[in-house]
């Protein structure tokens, strides 16, 4: 019979036991030494089924394939458009995955998307090298309105989303802002300035409190009494 030998979601240091037995299975950020689990990096216990995997508290975003991302325009090239995605890598949105419309060769793709702007998009392949391509082609996929870019720890994304966009889901209701969350780190909002802010503040709050229990309950109460809190690292898409 296995033993897990720290509660789910506590912090871990790099060397830590974190189960022993065969009944667990080691996972992304965690490695085994005979019976044990052992934590490779800093970070948060996540505990599925037999499942025990490592959340980094703190890094850059990786990208990979299949995740919804929030890019901005960084450059224009004669055949689509540069990204920055909070991540040490850029992307590439090429031009048949970016519009059904058919470009002339030579046409100004500055129409479509140019500097500065944010886009909604999906990765579609990472290469070995690193390289990321994007699509455009999927619900919900589209360049962003005005609104307000914050940015947040990728890792503390599923948090900020919550099972089954649960966490989410109340932040659009007690706010009535329209949210996207991206899976690298940005977060788009777009309301009244002071749903905006009432918003933001909540969402620092589930990014300092992610591996702490009840966070649930506590954003309920933070929204519900009305404390918006600091809002100078909010950025004006």
């Amino acid at each position: 019979m296995g033993n897990l030998l720290v509660q789910d979601k506590s912090v871990v240091v790099p060397g830590e036991a974190i189960a022993e037995g065969m009944d667990f299975l080691p996972a992304s950020g965690t490695f085994r030494e005979g019976e044990k689990i052992i934590a490779s990096k800093l970070g948060l216990i996540n505990v599925d089924g037999r499942v025990v995997r490592l959340i980094p508290l703190a890094g850059k975003y990786l990208p990979k394939s299949g995740d919804t991302i929030i890019g901005k325009v960084s450059d224009v090239t004669f055949s689509g458009w540069r990204l920055e995605i909070n991540s040490a890598y850029t992307a590439m949105l090429g031009l048949k995955d970016a519009t059904s419309s058919f470009i002339m060769r030579g046409a100004d793709l500055t129409k479509f998307f140019t500097f500065g702007d944010f886009i909604v998009a999906k990765i579609i392949n990472v290469t070995s090298q690193n390289l990321v391509d994007l699509t455009l082609k999927g619900p919900g996929l589209r360049k962003l309105s005005e609104g307000r870019m914050i940015y947040v720890s990728p890792h503390k994304v599923p948090r900020i989303i919550g099972k089954q966009g649960s966490m989410v889901m109340m932040l659009k209701e007690s706010t009535g802002c329209n949210i996207v969350v991206g899976q690298n780190g940005v977060i788009w909002l777009s309301g009244k300035p002071e749903d905006e802010i009432k918003a933001v503040s909540a969402i620092r709050k589930i990014e300092a409190e992610s591996h702490m229990s009840g966070l649930t309950e506590r954003i309920k109460t933070h929204l519900g009494n009305g404390n918006t809190g600091e809002n100078n690292d909010i950025q004006q898409a």
